[in-house]
């Protein structure tokens, strides 16, 4: 994990004299990764740390280990506490989505006060297949099979924040393993074990019985199959922004352009000028609902969208109107 080459290549796309944040929940990952940042001349950590409240007083031992973990290599610390079950309950999503929400305001609202836009997380290799399979069987498309980025740009609450995942080729066990070489304490999630979050069914079940049907740890493959995804979609979006470039960015997307693209690029087209719309919780159906309002003499001129938010078609255009 802390091999010449992994640092090297960490200096080079991070220079350690800038400024970062890092999400620390006191677990082994993010606690591996801040030691290691530490060890590699990191000075200018901001450690950030959101209490979910999700496990009573094993929740708030969390906070107060991550800031006792920040005081001893002399980095300021910021915690923050949100009730994220209330906040499913309010929003009517699962915990999963509500957490996952929470931290990116919080990481948005950090990113705000201490005036710095990158923030470090500890997303590894084991990370990274899960999400590609949730993303598979969910019907996500070639971004979802993609997988996560080492470096994602998101714009939150008004504001750009930068993800940066310096262990995405790293496997947990050889996170493991450094963890022990150094001797290192972190904070055990129970939840972690058992099978609450689709992701720990994946870890628990879905993989074990895979590696079990295939003989081999299916996990590589996995890998591999992210690493393609990723490639492939980097050469649609540059044939979108030769073609037609900063397409997705604009506030209305011109029918007469949208007919001009195979149907793989307007469905690209509309996925990512949803999302840079602000318009979350949509998929393939609602994409190709949209496409819907492309060929010339549709009589479809709306389409429904999460949280009372429509697109629709009107001289020319489609946009969003909201309830």
């Amino acid at each position: 994990m802390m091999s010449e080459a992994f640092l090297a290549n960490l200096r080079e796309v991070c220079p350690p004299r800038r400024k970062y944040l890092i999400g620390v929940s006191g677990g082994r990952d993010s606690v591996a990764l801040l030691h290691c940042l530490h060890d590699a001349g990191y000075k200018k950590l901001v450690v950030c740390h959101l209490n979910h409240a999700l496990r009573g007083q094993a929740s708030g031992q969390d906070a107060a280990f991550v800031r006792r973990l920040a005081g001893r290599l002399a980095y300021p610390c910021e915690v923050q506490r949100v009730e994220v079950k209330r906040l499913a309950r309010e929003q009517k999503v699962s915990i999963e989505v509500a957490a996952r929400e929470a931290r990116h305001r919080f990481f948005a609202a950090v990113v705000k006060a201490r005036r710095c836009p990158r923030i470090f997380l500890a997303h590894h290799a084991d990370d990274q297949v899960e999400t590609v399979l949730i993303n598979l069987f969910r019907g996500s498309g070639l971004r979802g099979i993609a997988g996560m980025r080492s470096c994602s740009e998101h714009t939150i609450d008004g504001g750009k924040v930068q993800f940066l995942r310096p262990l995405l080729e790293v496997w947990q066990e050889q996170i493991d393993e450094y963890l022990q070489k150094q001797g290192l304490l972190y904070r055990d999630d129970a939840s972690n074990e058992s099978d609450f979050a689709l992701r720990n069914r994946i870890r628990h079940r879905l993989l074990p019985e895979v590696k079990q049907v295939f003989k081999r740890d299916v996990r590589g493959a996995v890998y591999r199959l992210a690493q393609m995804a990723r490639s492939e979609s980097g050469a649609l979006d540059a044939l979108i922004e030769r073609d037609c470039p900063g397409l997705s960015q604009q506030e209305k997307l011109p029918v007469t352009v949208l007919r001009t693209l195979p149907e793989a690029l307007q469905a690209r087209v509309i996925r990512e000028w949803l999302n840079n719309s602000g318009i979350t919780g949509t998929g393939y159906r609602e994409v190709e609902e949209i496409r819907s309002l492309i060929p010339e003499g549709s009589r479809i001129a709306k389409i429904n969208l999460p949280n009372h938010q429509y697109a629709r078609r009107r001289q020319g255009v489609i946009f969003i109107e909201r309830g």
